[in-house]
């Protein structure tokens, strides 16, 4: 187990190296100029092109592509992710002002997807071809093609704007008003959870009728076992592992859908910080954002490799 967590690391070191690349890549292949954007079209009008070198050389512009990727790449073993181009703060302590808030909305996002959605995908195996079955599938169906950003503005719409029940934008710290917290929180989380929750329901169902149909669970049956035993210690156990993996997958997902949700309800996330920076190239920004959401990305997947030998004892790491 060691030796593989330790390959699995320096996987993941190579991992982040290409992603961290590939994104600084991006970004400076995106048509514009970060100074200009920084300075604004009547400041620029006024300043002479020595003092726009100048800028350039103080947040490290004026050097090659490679010479730059370089010098982050040692900074953030240093601990230093370089400093804002647009806001001129330090970019590692904006991402911990605003991953808290990405980490407390993504993870009762997840939390809601396998509390609702692993029962509910048991329940349609066990009732197959049932009303409860139809009616769950179909919802399921629905809310992975739901588009996020859409449902996220008809919330607004009707429960923020009509009914006036809940905040329409923003966040509050569930350690300064835990109520009021709350109340902000029902409509982004759900909507963050809407396509894991269903594709969760859709893949517990799947999963839990391809093991039901296995000669020992027809054993544990004939052997007159209650249904919830046959479930809990036969069905589930052996029918995790695909949903783990798609767990795992889900973090990503989350990840990704907060820059919609953020945006919609004006968290200041995350996934709002990565938008406007891409919008104003703050190439320090983004590369932080991509390389903090990238490690979380990795970890995930370790501890779902990890989990497989727990869940199933056939699987052996060499």
């Amino acid at each position: 187990m060691g030796a593989y967590i330790i390959r699995r690391l320096i996987q993941a070191f190579f991992v982040l190296l290409i992603v961290t690349f590939l994104i600084f890549i991006a970004m400076r292949a995106l048509p514009g100029d970060p100074i200009l954007i920084f300075l604004g079209e009547a400041e620029t009008e006024s300043t002479t092109e020595e003092q726009l070198q100048e800028l350039r050389k103080e947040f490290g512009l004026d050097k090659p592509i490679m010479v730059q990727y370089a010098n982050w790449v040692i900074g953030v073993t240093r601990g230093d992710f370089g400093e804002s181009i647009s806001y001129g703060d330090d970019v590692l302590t904006m991402i911990a002002e605003s991953l808290p808030i990405t980490l407390h909305i993504g993870s009762l996002a997840f939390i809601l997807s396998a509390v609702l959605g692993i029962p509910a995908g048991i329940i349609c195996a066990i009732r197959r071809g049932g009303n409860i079955d139809a009616s769950v599938t179909l919802t399921a169906n629905l809310g992975i093609c739901v588009p996020v950003f859409w449902l996220g503005i008809l919330f607004i719409y009707f429960f923020g704007l009509k009914l006036q029940w809940l905040p329409i934008q923003g966040y509050t710290s569930p350690f300064d008003d835990f109520w009021l917290s709350f109340r902000k929180s029902i409509m982004p989380v759900f909507c963050l959870s809407v396509f894991t929750l269903a594709s969760t329901t859709r893949q517990t169902r799947s999963s839990m009728l391809e093991v039901i149909r296995q000669d020992y669970i027809r054993t544990a049956w004939s052997k007159g076992l209650k249904e919830r035993e046959v479930i809990a210690r036969h069905v589930l156990k052996n029918g995790l592992i695909p949903i783990v993996t798609l767990k795992g997958f889900h973090v990503r997902l989350l990840f990704g859908g907060s820059v919609l949700v953020e945006t919609v309800f004006n968290i200041p996330g995350m996934g709002r910080l990565a938008v406007d920076a891409i919008f104003n190239q703050d190439y320090p920004i983004v590369q932080g954002v991509a390389l903090m959401t990238a490690l979380i990305v990795v970890l995930a997947n370790l501890l779902v490799d990890i989990s497989y030998g727990w869940l199933d004892p056939r699987i052996r790491y060499q």
